[in-house]
């Protein structure tokens, strides 16, 4: 086993079976997994599910191309695996903002991060999202979508 963890890099004692830091469950080998069976109203279910309302992309950072997308509700942003939208990067904070969605679309806040929140090259204690903003969070550039634009 390596003695770093694979998720946020931290330290690790010998066989220790979690990461301290992040939680991360450490293995030694693959864990095998079981196909998930769907029946037909699970299926008819998801398939009638309100489509995605925007999307947050990553331009630049470790995780290129990675997308998020946005419904309804909070999404927790930062380097902790619990967070909804995970930035696995040290120039993220563990809990670094938080993007939640109002009668008058999303917003994003910065939960008093190291490195703070930009958007447009500008620094934000908390701002209503446009399509094609770009929101800067450490290392990472991730650009809005909304679903309704092209």
């Amino acid at each position: 086993m390596d003695d770093r963890c694979p998720v946020c890099d931290n330290l690790l004692e010998f066989e220790t079976g979690v990461c301290p830091a992040c939680g991360f469950k450490l293995t030694e080998s693959t864990q095998s997994f079981k196909p998930v069976s769907l029946t037909e109203h699970e299926i008819i279910s998801a398939c009638e599910k309100q489509p995605t309302k925007a999307i947050l992309r990553v331009i630049r950072g470790p995780q290129i191309e990675m997308t998020f997308h946005l419904e309804e509700g909070e999404y927790e942003l930062g380097r902790s695996p619990q967070c909804k939208i995970f930035l696995n990067d040290m120039t993220v904070s563990r809990n670094h903002a938080l993007i939640f969605q109002t009668d008058d679309g999303f917003h994003i806040k910065d939960c008093k991060s190291y490195n703070g929140v930009w958007i447009n090259n500008v620094s934000i204690n908390e701002a209503k999202l446009k399509e094609g903003d770009i929101i800067q969070t450490g290392a990472f550039c991730l650009l809005y979508r909304e679903n309704n634009k092209k």
